[in-house]
């Protein structure tokens, strides 16, 4: 998600107004005016203090309500400022910051249904001028970008309507192009960007994702090393550059850069995202033992993560740890409703498969292999498999038929399985 798209979306601070709303300042009310000078002086504890008092006295007043939530939430208490934003809303239904405001709380609490509601109220009032408008259809967009992509590109543009395109615009079209998987656009986009922030890391990241589909690595590389100089540990501009060093072949390279960007930034060695990459990273390189702790280190934290399981798993396969690997593959294929989608699952059940059979565990085997079909085809791989778990089995039957259908699609790729399936079939059929 955008950086930047944060400060796009944010509510004019209380007290103030875009220049084409009306003042709310009750000139004559000098407490009104002494809590203003608390919020613009972000002493928010003596303003929430005044704010209250006033809005006990002044329940109905929309512009005192929206100001007492604002400082609640500068405050941490965001359930008394989503109270008193909608207080606001119900004394005055023509005001179009307390709706931002609250449509932007509820985003963030993730209350995403309920955002969008105030978001597009503020959104459509007539009364509110084209600035807070603006901000509420640029909020919408950056809620609807991933979820809906189509509603988001309506939204921007609706939101250019009215203001003028801002850095973080093409930004989010830069985004919203790529997920498209419009490179040409996206690629345009992103450059613009940087060529009105330069080094901007979102940019940066973003374009240089885009020339690694097209494999311009190097390029993609220039692009990242010099923003990594503007932004020093950026956890997705190192992500990037290592995924791009590792397409490269140079995995042990990557993961001497994570490791140095680790030991020079205690907050960063915390990130999980980073120490998932650099688990990754170290599993590529060759270093099994070393992504097997840090993905026992990951699993240990969050127990409730498949894919975490699932990758432990599949570093023990390599150590060769099989009675280890099955027992962490096994919790991961339990875990079916966790997984992001179904295929993922499904491959989580073939290493299953593949770690039982290591393991001598027939059975398991077939489970493991009968849960898989369920979502994803046979490959000759899992055709394999089976028919070993069978033949171990004394399944001959079933054996035999797995074996025959594992060379009708094998086409001379696995020369010393085929060797074996053909010799079993002989030898299945002199058994019978």
């Amino acid at each position: 998600m955008m950086v930047m798209g944060v400060a796009a979306a944010q509510q004019l601070p209380p007290g103030t107004h875009s220049v084409d709303e009306p003042s709310p300042l009750d000139a004559a009310s000098q407490p009104i005016r002494d809590a203003e000078t608390d919020l613009e002086q972000q002493n928010y504890v003596a303003a929430e203090t005044k704010l209250k008092a006033l809005a006990a006295s002044r329940p109905t007043d929309a512009h005192v309500l929206y100001d007492l939530g604002f400082a609640e939430e500068r405050n941490n208490e965001e359930a008394d400022a989503a109270k008193a934003y909608a207080a606001a809303i119900a004394a005055d239904a023509t005001l179009a910051e307390p709706r931002v405001a609250l449509g932007l709380l509820d985003a963030r609490a993730g209350r995403k249904e309920a955002a969008h509601g105030e978001l597009r109220a503020a959104a459509d009032l007539s009364s509110a001028g084209p600035e807070l408008r603006g901000r509420a259809l640029r909020a919408l967009a950056t809620l609807d970008e991933t979820s809906d992509p189509a509603a988001a590109h309506e939204e921007l543009a609706e939101a250019l309507k009215l203001t003028p395109e801002t850095p973080v615009d093409t930004l989010m079209a830069a985004e919203m192009a790529e997920q498209a998987g419009d490179a040409a656009d996206a690629e345009s986009a992103y450059r613009k960007v940087l060529a009105e922030v330069p080094e901007e890391p979102n940019a940066s990241a973003g374009l240089a994702h885009v020339l690694q589909q097209q494999n311009m690595l190097a390029d993609s590389e220039q692009i990242l090393t010099a923003a990594l100089e503007s932004h020093p540990n950026d956890p997705r501009l190192l992500a990037q550059l290592a995924n791009v060093d590792a397409a490269e072949g140079k995995a042990a390279g990557a993961v001497t850069l994570v490791e140095k960007a680790r030991e020079a930034d205690p907050a960063l060695a915390k990130e999980d995202s980073v120490t998932r990459l650099l688990a990754r990273l170290k599993g590529l390189s060759g270093d099994q033992a070393g992504a097997a702790a840090l993905y026992t280190e990951l699993v240990a934290a969050d127990p409730d993560d498949p894919s975490l399981l699932d990758a432990l798993g599949s570093a023990y396969v390599r150590l060769a740890r099989y009675p280890d690997a099955e027992t962490a593959l096994a919790k991961a294929v339990t875990m079916r409703a966790a997984f992001h989608d179904d295929a993922a699952w499904g491959d989580a059940a073939g290493h299953l498969a593949f770690a039982a059979s290591k393991n001598n565990d027939p059975q398991m085997t077939l489970q493991a292999l009968a849960e898989r079909a369920t979502v994803l085809p046979n490959s000759p791989v899992t055709l394999f498999l089976e028919a070993t778990a069978h033949d171990t089995l004394h399944q001959t039957k079933e054996a035999g038929k797995a074996y025959t259908a594992f060379l009708a699609i094998a086409e001379g790729k696995y020369p010393d399985q085929e060797f074996q399936a053909r010799h079993r079939l002989i030898a299945l059929k002199n058994m019978k």
